[in-house]
Parts: structure tokens; C-alpha cells; sequence
């Protein structure tokens, strides 16, 4: 959306700010909004031309939590970010997953180390691999 980072995490719904404020934390998304002239009210532009691919990321994860999925499927949803905001990001999904199926695709071990059980492709074939 050309919209506000508001509203593009709330998808268009009316803004529940409580529930907006604890999403842009477990995205963290904290520090680059309190950066920002107009906060949250910011528009991110056509496409998000306004932002980098990590703050895109952020705001897509922080609109994933903010729907409050039963299934949520994450696909690189950390590729672009550092190994420090990547684990951050984690912590907090990890913590709200214990009520939810979560399927995540990464290509960085490190965002998958957790999870239940870990499936690998390769070649076309899809192995289970143990846990250690």
C-alpha cells in the first residue's frame, strides 16, 4: 500500500494501537519508526520505494503478527536482515509460536535451529533431518 506504515501493518483495518505498538516491538521496527518525522503515520511510498528490503521485511513480519495467524508460514522472512535483528525477530516468534503451526522456510540454519522438526530439499526430495 502507499499508505502509512500504520496501516500498511494493520492491512487496512482500523489501527488497534496497542496491538500496533507490541507488533512493531516483536518486529523490531522500534527504532527506525521513533526515527521517522511522522512515526508510524509515515507514508512508505509506491511499492515501498521509501524503504530498504530489511525495513520491508520488519513490516511484513510486524503485519503477520498483527493478523494473529492460527498457520503462519514464513518464507526468508529475515533474508535481508543482519544476524543481530534476525535473532531478535526470532525470540519474539518463538515465544508467540507455542499456539500456532508455523512453517519456515530459511536458507540460515540459524533461524530454523528451534523449531520442532526440520525438514531439508534437496534435489527434488524432502528429508527429515534429526534433531541433536
Amino acid at each position: 500500500f502507499n499508505d502509512s506504515i500504520a496501516k500498511n501493518i494493520s492491512f487496512g483495518d482500523e489501527v488497534d494501537e496497542e496491538k500496533l505498538q507490541r507488533v512493531i516491538k516483536q518486529a523490531n521496527l522500534e527504532h527506525f519508526v521513533k526515527n521517522l518525522p511522522q512515526g508510524v503515520q509515515t507514508k512508505v511510498g509506491d511499492g515501498g520505494s521509501n524503504l530498504s528490503g530489511g525495513q520491508k521485511q520488519r513490516i511484513a513480519i510486524a503485519r503477520a503478527l498483527y493478523l494473529d495467524p492460527e498457520i503462519l508460514v514464513l518464507d526468508e522472512a529475515t533474508s535481508a536482515l543482519d544476524t543481530e535483528s534476525e535473532a531478535r525477530i526470532m525470540d519474539e516468534i518463538y515465544k508467540i509460536s507455542k499456539d500456532k503451526t508455523m512453517i519456515i522456510i530459511a536458507h540460515r540454519l540459524s533461524t530454523i535451529t528451534r523449531c520442532d522438526s526440520i525438514y531439508r530439499l534437496e534435489h527434488g526430495k524432502l528429508f527429515k533431518e534429526d534433531k541433536k
